[in-house]
């Protein structure tokens, strides 16, 4: 047996060829479309070039679905093909076939006064409403909404709207309030009658209206100020400017339910902005021309909110590409292909949590014959942490050309401390490895490497200091130590040992030793699988909050190669 759909206001804009629009609702699912006579109490479109049954709407969890019944040039739902997809408000359903009819799926039609309830409406009306005014004024919505959904750039869609507004309500100015993200409303248009261009500079709609109808998310719509409440009349701008008739609709983007609702929990969603009408003559609304604005403002709303979306959608791109690209030059400067080195093999892998990431390492030859290697983590995530991550590692590489590491670093742990804007710090191993196996090393912060040697583990690197970017005056000293042939230094961020699975458990650094403590003898590269594979077992699939970054360093006699 069909589902009868709770909400009899909930059905399709049907846009002919024409453009002419009509309204169907769901008077039973599932809702058929097609040429057929089997669809005559649905909705029939007699054209050849549309199957007998294409399509079907149907109802699960109070969500509503197309589905395609075989259509032969296809189903689409905002351009994009498909065989079967969840609907809401304001989705265009097109058949693949070009100057046809498109359907717009409704869907909130109970909650605002649209086109297609307010022409529903019309045969209900009284007499009074039906006069030639109210037919003139029917007439303007229509042209109205027809400039809304024409293809025409959008202030110029805007201002036509907000002309129609002027002419409908007789009013002598009108602006259009638009929100920002913070302070204000911005005036985004002002017009005047007979079209007129005003400046928005000069624009002064009354502040207390405003305030009155964004509070109670309802229009404030007088028609005679004098008669109006006691903080409307007496509100300065109205006085000032002699005002008679002041009209407030407040502008909101159509609630959008996620996939994981059964229903859409608010009424609206967010505001949008004001359409905001005065004049300084009285006038008498009638209920056809409130049913009118409220309509008008509805599809203008409409019309800016997917305006706002297609901008947010714009600005997502190019965040993707800003990011893709950093991604690529992070990347890019990670060593690739390790040199042969006579005394030591090197390893490494970065996997950053985000796109971006904010853990570094390198290795590179020092001019005196020596080898360094660094790891470092920067506090934070994503494009910050990246940016700073590639102004250390431009920093740091002063080391080729003999600067002193422990100099070079409390240059860099100054100039970050004095620009305390860039709110980061970082820590850091800093290692020089000679053929003899002598190692001096810097700690900045950074957990200890772990020390394979002869089946012991060990953390010996302790000995260090602050964070570089943490704390003025710092200073940073080199250790001395000595590595023996066969030793595995194991370099880590902290986002190995802090990986966590779905019960946000800590991987943790004894699960780490045990990892390690039979592998004394691996390859570097059996080394670094082993404990990937490790954590990923861990993890099981959770998201992580951190850099995953191994760096090891294993020393061997020179001489005896």
């Amino acid at each position: 047996m069909p589902d009868n759909p709770s909400n009899g206001e909930i059905g399709l804009e049907v846009v002919a060829p024409d453009r002419s629009r009509r309204f169907v609702r769901f008077v039973e699912l599932p809702f058929l479309i097609g040429r057929s006579g089997a669809t005559a109490k649905h909705l029939q479109l007699t054209d050849p070039r549309i199957s007998r049954q294409c399509a079907a709407i149907v109802s699960e969890d109070s969500r509503y679905f197309l589905e395609d019944r075989g259509q032969r040039h296809g189903i689409f739902v905002n351009g994009e093909k498909t065989t079967r997809r969840m609907l809401e408000d304001g989705d265009v359903i097109s058949f693949g076939v070009d100057n046809f009819y498109e359907l717009i799926f409704r869907s909130s039609s109970s909650l605002d006064t649209t086109l297609p309830d307010l022409l529903s409406r019309i045969d209900g009306m009284s007499s009074s409403d039906a006069s030639p005014g109210g037919l003139h004024k029917l007439n303007l919505l229509l042209e109205a909404t027809a400039l809304l959904h024409s293809r025409l750039p959008l202030e110029a869609v805007l201002g036509n709207m907000l002309d129609h507004a002027i002419v409908i309500t007789d009013a002598d100015r009108g602006f259009l309030l638009e929100a920002q993200s913070s302070g204000p409303l911005r005036v985004r248009l002002a017009r005047g009658r007979g079209g007129t261009r005003l400046s928005t500079n000069e624009a002064a709609p009354s502040q207390t209206a405003l305030r009155q109808a964004i509070e109670q998310q309802a229009s404030v719509i007088t028609d005679d100020l004098a008669q109006a409440g006691h903080d409307l009349q007496a509100a300065e701008s109205i006085i000032a400017q002699r005002l008679r008739v002041v009209v407030v609709i407040p502008l909101y983007a159509m609630a959008r339910a996620s996939t994981s609702d059964s229903a859409v929990q608010n009424k609206r969603g967010d505001f949008l902005g004001i359409v905001y009408l005065d004049s300084r003559r009285p006038a008498a609304f009638s209920k056809l021309d409130r049913r009118i604005l409220d309509a008008l403002a509805v599809e203008a709303a409409s019309i800016l909110d997917n305006a706002r979306l297609v901008e947010l959608e714009r600005e997502r791109q190019r965040m993707e590409q800003e990011i893709g690209i950093a991604r690529d030059i992070q990347q890019a400067l990670l060593p690739r292909g390790f040199r042969d080195f006579p005394h030591l093999g090197v390893s490494a892998i970065n996997l950053p949590c985000l796109t971006v990431g904010g853990d570094y390492f390198d290795v590179f030859p020092m001019s005196d014959g020596r080898t360094a290697f660094i790891i470092a983590d920067v506090s934070g995530k994503g494009l910050g942490a990246a940016l700073l991550t590639t102004m250390l590692q431009g920093a740091l590489s002063g080391m080729r050309i003999g600067i002193e590491p422990a100099l070079l670093i409390a240059h860099i742990n100054e100039f970050l401390c004095e620009h305390v804007e860039v709110a980061r710090y970082a820590t850091m191993f800093f290692g020089i490895l000679d053929l003899d196996g002598q190692l001096d090393f810097i700690n900045a912060g950074h957990p200890s490497p772990i020390l394979l040697r002869r089946g012991e583990i060990d953390e010996p690197f302790t000995e260090g200091s602050f964070p570089v970017g943490l704390i003025p005056g710092t200073q940073y000293a080199t250790v001395r130590t000595k590595l023996r042939p066969g030793d595995t230094l194991v370099l880590f961020s902290d986002g190995v040992t802090e990986a966590m699975d779905p019960d946000l458990n800590m991987y943790g650094v004894p699960r780490f030793r045990e990892v390690l403590a039979d592998l004394h003898e691996a390859s570097l590269s059996h080394v670094q699988k082993t404990v990937l594979e490790s954590i990923d077992t861990f993890t099981r699939g959770a998201a992580q909050a951190d850099d995953i970054t191994l760096l090891l360093i294993r020393y061997r006699d020179a001489s005896a190669s």
